[in-house]
């Protein structure tokens, strides 16, 4: 992949990376969203009939 650069500390080792967002930012974008998607896994969720009740009340949705 061209337009990456690594970061490496005093022995070598890579610690992280500069891209080119221009070239390479939908990528970063799309690893980015799996990183907090992982991050939530465990979270509880919200109900369907919740989510859509909230969204009435809100008027962003029609009843």
């Amino acid at each position: 992949m061209t337009d990456v650069q690594f970061v490496t500390d005093g022995k070598g080792r890579k610690v992280a990376v500069l891209i080119d967002l221009k070239k390479h930012g939908a990528r970063l974008q799309d690893f980015w969203d799996g990183m907090v998607s992982e991050s939530r896994r465990k979270e509880p969720g919200i109900p369907l009939e919740k989510v859509r009740a909230d969204l009435v009340k809100r008027g962003r949705l029609r009843g």
